[in-house]
């Protein structure tokens, strides 16, 4: 809030000054309902968080739009982001069924800051660093190229990081249950590593795939560039799931060091290769970003293997048959793309040969892990 008019400067747009300030709100409502949201993930409990969620996207959606559409421009994003959090902050306040009283426990606050304070520092770290991207492009490049940065990396990032940060919601509660036993930690790990890769994976090849005739029909021709950096990062993104179980492990095992640790080695390794990409262009910035996430996922795995026994080899050699179904569907994909004139048919045959394709090569090599996902949807059921 106090910082709006140096952002307002730094990129020599004034109406960054109110924007800021009004969206800098956002942290406190996220503040209120840290607990609230540990509770339920502790029980397992992601139908209440669901409801609160599904509301507050309707509800600040129908805001969104209203006001994009009677000329409010770009605070229709900022209205839609505050509604979104205001609502879901509200209902899980009442549907959780607890509330802070007027107390506070200093043995608690000794207990949990050695850990906890760990990972706020590695969370504030992540945060700067995922921001650096948008910082450096809107000032080396043009404003266009923001835009087109910025589109590409929202496409890409709704499959890969939404499904992560339900894994890493998922994962956490369910392995600290078992901590104690490394061979059933190592057992139900490695299950959960191979199902988010064969969920994540060809989902993120496809959309790489289709990424031109989609950017096409969804946003129209001057977007094309967007779907060229798309493609790109798409590959960079796919392996963020295979990160989140990696960084779950160590805190279900409460290495919130090595956590931090890993954390600045990674952060170090990524701004180098962006600072030596920077030149070379906006393309070169996001194949940087691939190299950079095989590092950091040789890093994280470098710590797992020592705690349970499972490396980057051993996890390698679990997601190759994933990775290679994932790679000869996206071939399929593209050249079924690049066959059909028109986007629209494009975009269509292309998902749909993407899914037939998918589905006969896993049947007929008697992949591992679909047995183990229809079984685990029947359990649910």
């Amino acid at each position: 809030f106090l910082c709006a008019p140096l952002i307002a400067q730094f990129y020599d747009e004034p109406i960054l000054i109110p924007l800021t300030r009004v969206i800098s709100l956002s942290v406190l409502l996220n503040s209120l309902v840290v607990v609230q949201r540990a509770l339920l993930t502790v029980k397992i409990d992601f139908k209440t968080q669901a409801k609160a969620s599904l509301t507050a996207a309707i509800v600040s959606g129908i805001v969104g739009i209203y006001m994009a559409y009677t000329g409010w421009g770009v605070w229709a994003i900022a209205g839609h982001q505050i509604v979104n959090l205001a609502v879901n902050t509200g209902l899980l306040w009442v549907l959780s069924h607890w509330h802070p009283a007027l107390s506070y426990s200093w043995s608690s606050f000794r207990e949990l800051f050695g850990f906890g304070s760990k990972l706020a520092i590695s969370g504030i770290i992540d945060t700067i660093y995922q921001n650096v991207y948008l910082i450096v492009i809107g000032k080396v490049f043009r404003t266009a190229d923001l835009g087109y940065y910025t589109r590409a990396h929202q496409f890409a990032q709704f499959p890969s990081s939404n499904f992560t940060g339900i894994i890493q919601r998922v994962t956490f509660p369910v392995l600290c249950t078992i901590q104690n036993d490394d061979t059933r930690l190592r057992s139900v790990y490695r299950r959960f590593l191979r199902l988010s890769a064969f969920i994540v994976f060809p989902l993120m090849v496809g959309l790489a795939a289709v990424a031109h005739p989609m950017v096409i029909v969804l946003l129209k021709e001057q977007w094309a560039f967007a779907a060229t950096l798309l493609s790109i990062i798409c590959f960079s993104m796919m392996w963020y799931p295979v990160h989140a179980i990696n960084l779950n492990l160590l805190q279900v095992k409460g290495r919130s060091d090595l956590f931090l640790k890993l954390e600045i080695w990674k952060k170090c390794i990524g701004v180098a290769i962006l600072c030596m990409t920077v030149p070379m262009g906006l393309i070169a910035m996001c194949v940087g970003s691939i190299f950079s996430s095989l590092i950091c996922l040789g890093i994280n795995t470098y710590y797992t293997g020592k705690l349970i026994q499972v490396g980057f080899f051993k996890q390698m050699r679990d997601l190759m048959p994933t990775l290679f179904y994932s790679l000869s569907m996206g071939a399929v994909v593209y050249a079924t793309v690049n066959i059909i004139p028109g986007e629209r048919f494009q975009l269509i045959a292309g998902i749909a040969a993407g899914i037939a394709y998918f589905a006969i090569i896993t049947r007929l090599t008697k992949s591992q892990d679909l047995r183990e996902l229809l079984a685990f949807i029947k359990e649910r059921k």
